[in-house]
């Protein structure tokens, strides 16, 4: 028997009795109208031509259609869209508008790069494989991270929280690298990212068979090394959890300037410290029935000499639900600049807030890291930090006293980025017709607006 497509569609009738019938025929329509705000936060923050001079082309350039720096436009551009696997890009690369914003002359009649060329760039080992030829600099993607965060401020900050933490991003294959971590429960890698309230100043992949803490003091010398170097009197505190509390990150900060404020993993010996504030706790608790929290400071070193000398520790002597609930963090600040409790419930507590930018990182699909190699994923994972940028970067420039000031990059994807357009390309002008009843077109203005200025 035959099979024909079906192009016309018939549904039930509507309240006043008219037939609904809808086709594909409405021509050069996208989904993404709002991407223009993106192009325009770009062009001023110069982000992707500066991102697509970290690669190295060996192609013959007499011989190509796509450039790295389009490619780089078209994958990030669609990262920060919704559009995670390089699959969608056969679809998308006859997509006007993001032809457009990828830098093609005849978006429309011009395609983009397909996912195998896209896969090409992104398995790219260096110009000596005949079929990869595309390579990318690590030292000089995390430059440019650094670079962005000491650009967005206008006068050297007084002080600035390094935040550092791991997370988990689960493996489905056989990827180099892939071990099963324990405590995740799963096979998995375990990437380090550094954030500076919504700056990201690193994200490296790691296997999950090290602990949190291996290889990370390099990094925070890293990005400490590159912000003195523009802000020689800024003071800097590093805070993390317990994963990162060890000897060599702490005593590194101590000679360098730098201060910390790290979790403690809780033990007897500690719980003993402050067995008397947990009394106290508990007494209160029974007394009120409330959550009661006491808290408690002391100098500390450990028996078997981990630590090369004694440090300030801070406990939060916690009774909540019937049973106590102690806390501990170590940190380099004095008493005189900050008292016990506002360490802890308004320096070390806020560092919760990292978790929200790690969401954001999987929200723009840092998690896709089902590329063979180590390095691939690695470059994946950059594709999505550079995307989070120039998310972020628009929140920064232009959502300010705005009802999005604070939102998630998913919100600002939904409400200012997904726009349906009707496109039509002229031979002066690209004409992007959006949809009249966008609900938010006064605060689509207003941003615009502020990007201009």
């Amino acid at each position: 028997m035959t099979e024909c497509i079906e192009n016309r569609f018939e549904f039930a009738s509507c309240d006043g009795g008219r037939q609904i019938v809808a086709e594909f025929s409405g021509g050069a329509i996208s989904s993404d109208g709002g991407g223009l705000l993106l192009q325009e936060t770009d062009s001023k923050m110069n982000l992707l031509a500066r991102f697509s001079q970290c690669f190295l082309d060996g192609r013959d350039q007499g011989r190509i259609e796509h450039s790295v720096e389009q490619m780089i436009r078209q994958r990030v551009y669609a990262l920060a869209l919704g559009y995670e696997d390089l699959n969608d890009h056969d679809q998308l690369r006859q997509d006007p508008l993001l032809g457009l914003m990828a830098g093609k002359a005849e978006p429309g009649t011009e395609l983009l790069a397909g996912k195998s060329t896209l896969n090409r760039m992104e398995l790219g080992a260096g110009i000596a494989d005949r079929y990869k030829k595309i390579t990318f600099w690590r030292d000089s993607v995390d430059q440019l991270l650094g670079d962005v965060f000491l650009e967005a401020h206008a006068v050297t900050p007084e002080q600035i929280v390094l935040d550092i933490d791991t997370t988990d991003m689960a493996l489905h294959g056989k990827q180099e690298g892939r071990f099963y971590h324990g405590h995740y429960g799963h096979y998995c890698y375990l990437p380090l990212y550094i954030f500076c309230g919504d700056h990201v100043l690193c994200a490296r992949l790691r296997p999950s068979s090290i602990g949190p803490a291996v290889g990370s003091k390099k990094e925070i010398e890293r990005v400490v090394q590159q912000i003195r170097l523009r802000w020689p009197e800024v003071r800097i505190v590093v805070r993390g959890d317990s994963g990162f509390c060890v000897d060599e990150i702490m005593t590194w900060c101590e000679q360098n300037r730098v201060d910390y404020v790290l979790g403690m993993a809780r033990n007897k010996r500690l719980e003993g410290l402050i067995a008397s504030a947990l009394a106290e706790a508990k007494e209160q608790f029974e007394s009120t029935q409330r959550p009661a929290r006491v808290f408690a400071e002391f100098e500390h070193e450990t028996l078997s000499g981990s630590w090369s000398t004694k440090r300030r520790v801070v406990a939060k002597a916690e009774h909540i639900d019937g049973k106590s609930n102690p806390r501990f963090i170590v940190t380099s600040l004095t008493p005189e600049n900050w008292e016990k409790q506002k360490l802890y419930e308004d320096l070390y507590c806020a560092r919760g807030d990292m978790e929200n930018r790690i969401k954001e990182q999987f929200v723009l699909f840092a998690d896709r890291v089902s590329a063979s190699t180590m390095r691939a994923n690695q470059l994946r994972i950059y594709l999505s930090v550079i995307a989070y940028s120039l998310m972020s970067g628009l929140r920064r420039l232009a959502l300010q006293a705005t009802a999005l000031a604070t939102a998630q990059v998913g919100t600002i994807r939904l409400r200012l980025l997904k726009i349906g357009a009707l496109i039509r390309v002229t031979v002066r002008k690209v004409w992007v017709r959006m949809a009249s009843s966008y609900p938010y077109q006064a605060l689509f203005s207003h941003i615009l607006q502020q990007l201009r200025t």
